[in-house]
């Protein structure tokens, strides 16, 4: 496929391929994965006092919406980082890694948030065979990378 049919490709497959791009990733990856679980955990914050507010309000209908305020703050959060423009969450950017599509395409939000939730189903029921993965695959990627044609990447 010809790079000019398409300018917003960053980069090819074969600049995948070079080892430099996957020092270190499996530690960064953990650094970041505890920064952004840290960061999300103190975005729920607010948006529990919030709800706290709400259910006041009406009668503690709204204390539902503690069930599902986690995950809907991390799918938020990771679709807008991930998916956004820098593609990588603030705990990657402070890592030094970003995710990258194997075609070379950009990541969406959709993807970005399709990628966090296989991490977290894969994680959920096979968690050291999610690990293990990055140990035998040559761009070191996890489970739901292979089957999502992503990968994650140094920055520098």
């Amino acid at each position: 496929m010809d790079q000019t049919a398409n300018p917003s490709k960053d980069f090819s497959t074969t600049d995948l391929d070079v080892p430099r791009l996957y020092e270190g990733v499996r530690t960064r990856r953990i650094a970041s994965f505890v920064i952004d679980y840290a960061l999300v955990l103190f975005l729920s914050v607010p948006a529990a006092i919030v709800i706290f507010l709400l259910g006041i309000v009406t009668l503690g209908i709204a204390w539902g919406l503690y069930a599902v305020l986690l995950p809907v703050i991390a799918i938020v959060y990771i679709g807008v980082t991930m998916g956004g423009n820098r593609q990588a969450t603030p705990g990657m950017r402070f890592a030094g890694v970003h995710v990258a599509r194997l075609d070379g395409e950009r990541v969406d939000p959709t993807l970005a948030v399709l990628h966090g939730v296989l991490f977290w189903a894969s994680a959920s029921i096979l968690t050291p065979l999610v690990l293990l993965v990055s140990l035998f695959t040559a761009r070191k990627q996890l489970l739901h990378d292979l089957l999502l044609g992503t990968v994650v990447i140094r920055d520098r």
